[in-house]
């Protein structure tokens, strides 16, 4: 049968099922967000790297899953301006046809940008690290800018004219062209994406999300130091690491409500990397994780948003510091934690989303695929506080069993 509400009235009761469960109401039933990331590209016959290149393209892609499957919020990938990384020679990043298959997602090349031997450096001047060694060392067009003098030269040297000599050479105004391009490219970037939400919003459908953010460790591990070289910091760096990550929470925490605040969507997505069992122990997630995530979660509850972060990897042996938090406020979306031992924690503390593992959509039966969502509705569902989803995204997955998934949680899914 027809649905005959409007579009508005769909994108409300949407909003209104989901905020439900958040607050650990129960609402008229189990809202289902699938994480689809780059499903849109299998299921329409489109590539990955149209994601990065073509955002017409790949917002029809994206606009048919929504009319298809009808879930309560969206979340498709998280897709960077592939021209502009292209003008700047980005190295951090391989994308889609530009380093890996076009039909398969980015990878991110991990390294150490700022070196063991660079912390007094950073403690110094973070802006002058990031213009000067950070930036040139990343994007290849750029690299010009580690031959700027400090930028405190600006004060203490010759002042503006003591650097304007730089700014003359032929390597600096080929440099001062590709920021021109680049800035022209992300215009137009900007413009094209930001039709995404405008468009899918007439059609009922609200983002999961307005605005993203990291806890400060994952920033410094990302992008500054790499896997290897910040774990060697917590035995050879601990005190350098720990201020690091407390200069970075607060320009973190106004960087995400101002993003936040203008998108008008409280919700912020916040996936967590280092954090996981498999990285640090839990005594060195207590010292080093976990005091700043904490800061920049309550900092966005108080500015009245909705944190969303996404604890990839295990997080079973973490669960009680949730409890920290205030209750009602934020979306604890799952991974590989035991999410049936998280209810029995967190259950009546904090929304619980997740896990339908991805594998299971992808070479499941449909029996097996009933079966278990059952028992994630029937256990992690009841009295509500429950979002049904996927434990990672749903690139890979068979589109029949995916129908099959959400289909089943809308009708098994009624709170009676």
């Amino acid at each position: 049968m027809k649905n005959e509400k409007s579009p508005a009235e769909l994108l409300q009761e949407r909003e209104k099922r989901v905020m439900d469960a958040v607050a650990l109401k129960i609402p008229d039933r189990v809202p289902i967000i699938p994480a689809f990331a780059f499903f849109p590209a299998k299921y329409t016959g489109v590539t990955c790297e149209d994601a990065f290149f073509n955002p017409p393209k790949w917002k029809e892609a994206c606009k048919k899953v929504l009319i298809d499957y009808e879930p309560d919020l969206w979340q498709f990938a998280s897709v960077l301006p592939g021209p502009v990384m292209q003008i700047l020679g980005c190295k951090q990043v391989l994308l889609p046809g530009h380093g890996t298959s076009p039909y398969h997602t980015h990878q991110f090349v991990e390294g150490e940008y700022m070196t063991a031997g660079e912390w007094e450096a950073f403690k110094r001047d973070p802006g002058d690290l990031a213009i000067r060694t950070y930036v040139p060392r990343v994007f290849e067009k750029l690299q010009i800018l580690q031959e700027l003098p400090p930028l405190d030269d600006l004060v203490t040297g010759g002042g503006v004219a003591g650097v304007l000599d730089y700014f003359t050479r032929p390597e600096f105004i080929e440099a001062f062209d590709v920021i021109i391009q680049a800035g022209e490219a992300m215009a137009k970037w900007r413009v094209e994406m930001g039709t995404f939400g405008k468009d899918f919003a007439e059609l009922g459908f609200a983002a999961y999300s307005g605005a993203a953010t990291q806890a400060p460790f994952d920033l410094i591990t990302d992008f500054m130091r790499g896997m290897r070289g910040s774990m060697l910091d917590l035995y050879r760096h601990p005190d350098e690491l720990l201020e690091a990550c407390e200069i970075f929470t607060p320009l973190l925490i106004e960087r995400t409500i101002a993003m936040a605040k203008v998108s008008g969507n409280p919700r912020v997505f916040i996936p967590l990397h280092r954090g996981a069992e498999g990285f640090m122990s839990l005594k060195q997630f207590e010292k080093f994780y976990w005091p700043t995530l904490k800061k920049v979660l309550l900092a966005l509850i108080d500015a009245g948003l909705t944190p969303a972060p996404f604890f990839e990897g295990g997080y079973t042996t973490r669960l009680e510091y949730l409890l920290d938090l205030p209750k009602g406020k934020i979306i604890g979306h799952f991974d590989t934690t035991d999410i049936f031992k998280a209810k029995q924690i967190i259950g009546n503390h904090i929304c619980i989303r997740g896990d339908m593992p991805p594998s299971l959509l992808q070479t499941g039966t449909p029996e097996q695929i009933k079966d278990y969502t059952k028992k994630l509705i029937d256990v992690v569902g009841k009295d509500g506080g429950y979002i049904m989803s996927t434990r990672g995204s749903l690139d890979e997955a068979e589109p029949e069993l995916v129908r099959i998934w959400v289909d089943f949680t809308k009708e098994y899914g009624i709170y009676r």
